[in-house]
Formats: structure tokens, C-alpha cells, sequence
């Protein structure tokens, strides 16, 4: 029965999606990209990490993450307005440090992405071992390379599209039979309590070291040449919204559902977990899993190739990029794990946010008043992180 409910309400939202009413919406166009985006790669790892790591106090540790990135949002927010409005000055240089940060942590979030798909993609099969993970991994970065360097990735990006509606589809299912199994160990009172494993500042860190779980948002900020300002905020806002209440209602459900013993920190322990819940869920998430991480992936990589090309003033072609970007990524890939490289992308994009945080804070100024303030203590927020966040410790 689990099955057909989660298989019912995969194909209800499926068919939500390609509504034209709902797929033609402008407003909910803008606010699918940053959405995809946000709920990615962090709805595959997110749940065991913060479960084995905070326990009980899960849901906390996520709602302070989802704070963070809306806070950090604010701030990308309030610069996509200020340049609608015109404003210029000392930021246009910050803006060209921040654009060249965020081609780096697309670097490394390409890396993340494709380790996560080489992971899933052996994950069912009888060759799930770490060696020809990181060998699938391979061959998709060369594959990325060839395509990019020769071709474009006009004809990659069209399945960004696909994926976004099969991934918020499955996600759905996923909700829909945790809820179940929820609800069956409530009524069973075998709901668990579990100790953490991290405390102090060690849980700041770590929460530090995860902040790419969360990210995606500032994607609105470059998506000017098909919406206008007031479109992109408003988008990005419903985004973070939309994602929050994803990311509670998931880690809510996982948090009391689940004894130590059937949790790990394998990069693909999400998969046993739902094992337990429902036999579809683990070939639907591996589903998942692999068209959103190729696809955010060629996301990331064309959009570092676009960053590096605008800064550099066209003196540098995107060709160079995605050489420099798979050459990254293969070092990653070969010499550390997937918690080391969402640990490295987390600092990354956050040393983008503490650049925006600054932008705003900048352009603050001319409005006076406490913004001024609490933009600039965005931005240490962001260079601590930057500087502090540290890597689970997998197991």
C-alpha cells in the first residue's frame, strides 16, 4: 500500500509540474532554477549527516542552516534590487571578485555533484566499491570536457529541464512514504531519540562545513537576461521558502524514524534508510540522483565558463574554463572524499556570500540605518565559515 501511495503522489505532482498553467507561469519559471538548485545534492546527503551528527536536535541544526542561507539570501536579494535601481561605485569591483570567487566554488561544486553521481550510479549494482565510483566519475568529467570543449552544452543543458520536475516529483514520493513510516512508528511507539554525536563548536563547524547543502538561491542573480528584477526576487524568496519547508518536513520525519543502527555516513546511507520504508524508494532516489547531479553539474560547469569569460573581459574563453574545472575536479575526485569536497564547496560559496554581504553593505550606506550593520556582520559570518567550516568525518 506504501508503494502505490508514493507512486500516486510521484505521478500527481509529475503532472502538476507540466501543467501549462503551472509550467508556463513566469513567476514559477524563475523560481524553479533556484529551487532545483537549493533542494539538489543536499536532499541525497543531508538527512544521515545531521542525524548521526545532531540526533535529537536535528531539526534545529537544520533550521539554522535554512536561517544562514535565507539571511545570506537577504543579502543577494537586496544587490539584484540596488542594481535595478542603477547603483554603481566601489561594488562593480566587489561584484567582479565575487563573480570570479563563484566561478572557483563552481569548481568544486561540479566535483561534489559528479562524486555523488558516480556513488548512486553503482550504488544497486555489484560493483559499489569507491574505486569504480570515482572511475564513473571520471569518465563523466571527460565526457563534460569533450562536450564543452567541442560542442557547447546547449544540447546538455535541455535535460536540466527534465530533471528538475522527475527530482521534485520523486522528492514528493519520498515525503509521502516517510510520512507513512512516520506516522506507522508513532502509532507503534517505537518513535527513537537519538543521542548526538556532535556538540559545541564542533556542531558550529560542522554546520559550517554544509552550507552547500543549502545553496543555489543567488542562481536568481544571474538570471536577468529573461526575468527583471522584482521577478528574480521574489522568485528567489519563494524558492527559500518552498525549500525550507522541504528540507523541515524531510529531516522531521528521518530524525525520529530511525534507530543507530540503521544509520550511517556513507555518501549513499540515504538509500538503506529507505530500504526500511518502502521497496520503490531506493531505484526512484538512485533515479534522482543521477539527472539532477549530471544536470546541475553541466549547470555548473557552462555557468563558471560564462563567469570566467565575463570577468576576464572575453580574454579568456570558457574553453579554458571547463579545462581548469575538470582538471579541479579530478584532483577532488581522486584525492579526497565526498564530505572533504562538500566541506571545501561550503567555504567556497561562502566566501561568494561574505562578498555579496559586503556588496550590500556597501551600497547601505546610502540608505543608512542598521542594514548597514547586519550586512556587514553577514559578511564576517560568511569569512568565518570560509575559514571554519569543516568536513564530516565518514564513515
Amino acid at each position: 500500500m506504501i508503494n502505490v501511495a508514493i507512486v500516486v503522489s510521484l505521478v500527481a505532482v509529475a503532472g502538476l509540474l507540466v501543467w501549462p498553467r503551472v509550467a508556463n507561469a513566469p513567476l514559477w519559471r524563475a523560481t524553479v532554477t533556484p529551487l532545483a538548485s537549493i533542494i539538489g545534492s543536499g536532499f541525497l546527503v543531508l538527512g544521515p549527516i545531521l542525524d548521526v551528527s545532531f540526533g535529537i536536535w536535528t531539526p534545529l541544526a537544520m533550521a539554522a542552516l535554512c536561517a544562514v542561507a535565507y539571511a545570506f539570501g537577504w543579502a543577494v536579494r537586496h544587490n539584484i534590487a540596488a542594481e535595478a535601481r542603477g547603483s554603481a561605485g566601489p561594488k562593480d569591483r566587489l561584484e567582479q571578485g565575487a563573480n570570479l570567487v563563484l566561478a572557483f566554488a563552481y569548481f568544486i561544486s561540479v566535483a561534489y555533484y559528479l562524486n555523488l553521481f558516480g556513488a548512486f550510479a553503482v550504488s544497486l549494482t555489484p560493483f559499489d566499491t569507491e574505486f569504480v565510483a570515482r572511475m564513473v566519475t571520471t569518465g563523466v568529467f571527460v565526457i563534460i570536457l569533450v562536450v564543452g570543449f567541442t560542442k557547447g552544452f546547449r544540447a546538455l543543458e535541455r535535460m536540466e529541464q527534465v530533471s528538475v520536475g522527475i527530482k521534485l516529483a520523486i522528492i514528493a514520493g519520498l515525503i509521502v512514504g516517510l510520512a507513512w513510516h512516520f506516522g506507522g512508528e508513532a502509532s507503534g511507539g517505537r518513535l527513537v531519540f537519538n543521542a548526538p554525536s556532535v556538540g559545541g563548536w564542533q556542531a558550529v563547524t560542522l554546520l559550517f562545513g554544509l552550507i552547500v547543502t543549502v545553496q543555489g538561491f543567488e542562481t536568481s542573480r544571474y538570471l536577468g537576461a529573461t526575468y527583471d528584477a522584482a521577478t528574480r526576487v521574489r522568485s528567489m524568496r519563494l524558492a527559500q521558502w518552498i525549500s525550507t519547508a522541504i528540507y523541515m518536513a524531510y529531516i522531521v520525519l528521518i530524525a525520529y524514524s530511525f534507530r543507530p543502527d540503521q544509520l550511517s555516513l556513507e555518501e549513499t546511507a540515504i538509500i538503506d534508510m529507505m530500504s526500511v520504508v518502502a521497496p520503490v524508494l531506493p531505484a526512484l532516489l538512485v533515479a534522482a540522483a543521477l539527472a539532477a547531479q549530471f544536470s546541475a553539474a553541466v549547470a555548473d560547469t557552462s555557468g563558471a565558463g560564462g563567469l570566467v569569460r565575463e570577468v576576464s573581459g572575453g580574454k579568456v574563453p570558457a574553453k579554458f574554463a571547463y579545462v581548469l574545472l575538470v582538471a579541479v575536479g579530478l584532483l577532488l575526485t581522486w584525492g579526497f572524499d565526498v564530505y572533504q569536497i562538500i566541506s571545501y564547496a561550503s567555504r567556497a560559496f561562502a566566501a561568494y556570500y561574505a562578498l555579496q554581504a559586503l556588496i550590500a553593505a556597501v551600497l547601505a550606506r546610502k540608505e543608512g540605518g542598521w542594514k548597514v550593520w547586519a550586512f556587514g556582520a553577514l559578511a564576517l559570518l560568511g569569512v568565518a565559515i570560509t575559514v571554519l567550516g569543516r568536513a564530516v568525518e565518514g564513515g
